[in-house]
C-alpha cells in the first residue's frame, strides 16, 4: 500500500473519531440498531472512506456490505463482553507503541504527527489503542469458536477434490535453499576506532558541551538518527537482550550510558522516560566498516570451503553449514533457509533477498553457488555467502502431493468461516436489530438481519 496514502487514511480516520467525540451534541443520523449500539450515517460514510484509502475490497453495494461488517463487529464485541474477554494491556500498549514509532519515523516528529492528524498525541494514541483493544477481542472470540476444530488429511482431499477448477490456486515458482555466510573479518584497530569515537559523544553530552539528539541526527547509523536517535517507548522483549540491560538500568536522563555491543554494532544510549515496564531511549549507533581486502579475504575463505564441498568432497554442504556457516539463524538447520512469511522452507523467488535471488535463478537443483557478498538485511553489514538449490517448484496450479499444507490452510479457513457463519446466524436471530428505511434493500451475506425486525 503507498505510504502516503497510507497514512492519509489514518489521519482521516482519527479525525473521524474526535470529530465524533467532539460533536456529541450534534443528532446523527441512525442507520442500523444493533441491539443497544447504533450505527450511524456517519460512521459508514468514514468507514467506506477508509477501505477506499486502504484499497481493501467491498463487496457489492458499499452501502449494503459496510453496515453489515460493523453490525457483525458489534455481535463479536458483545460475545466477547458476554465472555468475559480481557486483553493484555501490555500487548495494546506495545502494539500501540510500535504504530505510534512508525508514524513518528514516517512523519519525522511527534509534533509533525500532531500537524497532520490534527489531533493531539494522546488523542491519537486512544484512538490506536481502541483498535488494538477491539481487534484482538473479536480474534479471540473467533478462535474460542473454532477451538475444536478437528482437520484429518481425508478432510482435506475431500475439500480438495470438491474445489471448482477456477478455485484451484495457481502457485508461482517456488524454491528451497541452503546458505553458509561468513562475516568478513573486522582489524582491532577499526574497532577501537569507533569506540574511541563513542566515546568522545558520550564526554561531550556528559559534560553539556553537545546535545545527544545532534549528535545522533550528525553521526549514527541507526535509522532513527534523522529524529536524534529517539526508538520510541519498548518493552524489554522488543530489545536486543545487551541493549535492554544497559537501557533498563539508566535513571539520570542527563547521562550517557557506557559503550554497548550488540549484533548491530556498537552503541551509547540515552534515558529520556521510563513508564512502568517500558521505556523510551535515543541512541546513536556505530558499525565498523569492512574494508575490501577483508571482503576479498572473506571470498577467498569461503571458496576454499565450496572447493572442499563440490570438487574434494571432504565434507557437505549440510555439514560446511553447521560447523561454518555465520548465520545464527540457519546454522542449527544445516543451512535451510525458512519463509518468514509462510513459515516453509519454500520461496518465490520475489520473496529471496535480491542477492541470493540472483545466485539461485542459475543453478539446478543440487548445485553450490560461487561466493558472493551480499548485505545481510537484519543487521545492514556486508557479509559473504555461498548458498545451494536444494529444489526448485516449477509454476503449477496447486495439488495434494506438492501442495498439501497450501490447501490444508485453505481447508482450515473454510472450516473456520462456517462455524463462525452458523455462529452468526444463531446471534443475529437472538439480537434485536432494526434497520432504518433507506438502509434494507440490500442482498445480505447473512440472513436474519430484516427478519430479526
Amino acid at each position: 500500500m503507498n505510504l502516503k496514502r497510507y497514512i492519509l487514511g489514518l489521519a482521516v480516520a482519527v479525525a473521524a473519531a474526535g470529530s465524533a467525540a467532539a460533536q456529541s451534541n450534534v443528532i446523527e443520523e441512525v442507520a442500523w440498531m444493533i441491539g443497544d449500539q447504533p450505527i450511524y450515517k456517519s460512521e459508514i460514510e468514514q468507514a467506506y472512506i477508509d477501505m477506499q484509502n486502504d484499497r481493501v475490497p467491498i463487496q457489492g453495494d458499499p452501502y449494503c456490505f459496510i453496515p453489515e461488517q460493523l453490525a457483525i463487529e458489534r455481535l463479536f464485541l458483545h460475545q466477547a463482553d458476554l465472555d468475559t474477554i480481557e486483553v493484555q494491556e501490555s500487548m495494546v500498549q506495545m502494539q500501540t507503541d510500535a504504530q505510534m514509532n512508525f508514524l513518528i519515523t514516517n512523519l519525522g516528529s511527534r509534533e509533525k504527527v500532531e500537524q497532520y492528524f490534527r489531533k493531539t498525541f494522546p488523542e491519537i494514541r486512544e484512538y490506536y489503542s481502541n483498535n488494538v483493544r477491539n481487534r484482538t477481542r473479536i480474534q479471540q472470540v473467533r478462535r474460542e469458536l473454532t477451538k475444536n476444530l478437528k482437520i484429518t488429511p481425508s478432510d482435506v482431499r475431500r475439500y480438495f477434490d470438491r474445489l471448482p477448477a477456477d478455485s484451484i490456486p495457481y502457485v508461482p515458482q517456488q524454491v528451497e535453499v541452503q546458505i553458509i555466510t561468513i562475516h568478513p573479518f573486522i582489524p582491532r584497530q577499526e574497532i577501537d576506532d569507533v569506540k574511541a569515537r563513542l566515546r568522545d559523544y558520550a564526554d561531550r553530552v556528559n559534560r553539556g558541551e553537545a546535545d545527544f539528539s545532534t549528535l545522533a541526527i550528525l553521526y549514527s547509523e541507526a535509522p532513527e538518527g534523522v529524529r536524534g536517535g529517539e526508538i520510541g517507548f519498548m518493552g524489554r522483549g522488543q530489545l536486543v537482550p545487551e541493549y535492554a540491560a544497559v537501557a533498563f538500568n539508566l535513571n539520570d536522563p542527563t547521562k550517557v550510558s557506557k559503550i554497548v555491543e550488540t549484533e548491530y554494532g556498537f552503541h551509547i544510549i540515552q534515558l529520556i522516560e521510563k513508564r512502568g515496564d517500558r521505556i523510551n531511549t535515543r541512541h546513536i549507533l556505530l558499525r565498523p566498516h569492512v574494508a575490501d581486502r577483508d571482503l576479498t579475504n572473506a571470498i577467498t575463505r569461503l571458496d576454499s570451503i565450496r572447493a572442499d564441498i563440490v570438487d574434494h568432497h571432504e565434507f557437505t554442504f549440510e555439514e560446511a553449514a553447521l560447523q561454518l556457516s555465520q548465520d545464527k539463524d540457519t546454522r542449527f538447520s544445516r543451512g535451510v533457509m525458512v519463509n518468514q512469511e509462510t513459515g516453509t522452507t519454500r520461496f518465490e523467488m520475489s520473496q529471496l533477498p535480491q542477492e541470493i535471488a540472483r545466485a539461485v535463478a542459475t543453478l539446478q537443483p543440487g548445485e553450490i553457488s560461487q561466493p558472493f557478498i551480499m548485505r545481510d538485511p537484519k543487521r545492514d553489514r556486508e557479509i559473504v555467502a555461498i548458498v545451494k538449490l536444494t529444489s526448485r517448484l516449477d509454476a503449477h496450479p496447486a495439488n495434494l502431493a506438492d501442495d498439501y499444507q497450501l490447501i490444508k490452510d485453505m481447508y482450515e479457513e473454510h472450516a473456520s468461516q462456517e462455524i463462525v457463519n452458523q455462529w452468526l446466524e444463531r446471534k443475529i436471530a437472538d439480537t434485536y436489530v432494526r434497520i432504518e428505511d433507506g438502509w434494507r434493500g440490500c442482498e445480505f451475506r447473512h440472513q436474519g438481519w430484516i427478519r430479526a425486525q
